[in-house]
């Protein structure tokens, strides 16, 4: 990646994969065909178990589709407690282990949702204490530094609907309680807009904390219903909420405007938050004017 670059690439969430095994979900063969057909270059591995775990075949699969890993993805639950960690780091580094056999450098790291991301059920308060936010931003400082000194990867913290790290106000929170140098953001634009936060206030409020990009658009008029009707942010997937850019919300070219002004080279992984799709036709399609778009947004974007 050379200098101010943003290099945009996709992710198995953009053809519906939440799981690492689902018979609603797009085969993995079929997912790789696609991405190479639709002019991407990168990937996310997903989550993990949904592409192979074995390094030499995932590197073989890889290079017949001249494709290239930009990151992992672990879940965590630091509010919980300082007794957490071992429950988090096994997983985690698993993934870690594949990450960095794919020569990527970042893992996207997802807090616990307080809903069931399959059920939808509440399972934890929506608000965390204070001592569960100090809690919380311990284990991201404890993770960031042991990615770092054991495999040479920089944790990219992912604010996520339906978990305690949604709205402006949480972000910021966290990024205040937070070491600059072990947790920086992967800014999930579609996320963000959902919880209420801007991006691009993010990006020049924070320029340093931003560390990793995912591109996607939520729609207004269903965004609007969601929150009238307090809508769990699966039934929001359903709904249609992550919509085909430039369909949605936020403006993902003024978006890209800023993240080029940051002056260094930077991931913009397209998710949709497409599961369950009601066809394993649909994502190609959209994946391949996607891509058409997002090149068109900036003067320093590029697939490769």
């Amino acid at each position: 990646m050379s200098e101010n670059q943003l290099i945009i690439g996709t992710a198995p969430d953009s053809w519906g994969v939440w799981f690492p095994e689902d018979e609603k979900q797009t085969p993995w063969q079929r997912f790789l065909d696609e991405v190479a057909e639709a002019g991407y270059k990168w990937i996310e591995l997903g989550p993990y178990g949904y592409l192979p775990t074995d390094p030499q075949t995932l590197a073989r699969e890889l290079k017949a589709r001249d494709l290239q890993i930009s990151a992992g993805t672990v879940f965590t639950a630091f509010h919980r407690g300082a007794g957490t960690w071992d429950e988090a780091w096994e997983p985690a580094r698993r993934v870690a282990e594949l990450t960095a056999a794919m020569d990527a450098k970042h893992v996207v790291v997802i807090p616990a949702l307080w809903r069931d991301d399959k059920t939808g059920e509440a399972v934890e308060d929506r608000t965390l204490s204070e001592q569960q936010w100090e809690d919380l931003a311990a284990g991201h400082d404890r993770l960031g530094r042991t990615l770092q000194r054991e495999f040479g990867l920089f944790q990219q913290f992912h604010s996520h609907a339906d978990s305690h790290v949604e709205t402006m106000p949480q972000i910021e929170k966290f990024l205040a309680m937070t070491d600059p140098s072990l947790v920086t953001l992967c800014l999930d634009t579609g996320h963000a807009e959902y919880g209420g936060a801007s991006s691009v206030e993010l990006i020049r409020n924070h320029p340093e904390r931003i560390g990793y990009l995912h591109l996607k658009q939520v729609h207004p008029d269903v965004l609007a219903r969601v929150r009238a009707e307090d809508m769990t942010f699966k039934d929001a997937t359903a709904a249609g909420v992550m919509c085909e850019p430039p369909q949605g919300l936020p403006d993902l070219r003024e978006v890209i405007e800023h993240a080029e002004c940051l002056g260094r080279p930077l991931f913009g992984i397209v998710e949709q938050d497409m599961y369950p799709v009601a066809s394993f036709d649909d994502p190609l399609p959209i994946a391949s004017r996607t891509c058409t778009y997002l090149l068109s947004c900036g003067s320093r974007t590029t697939v490769a």
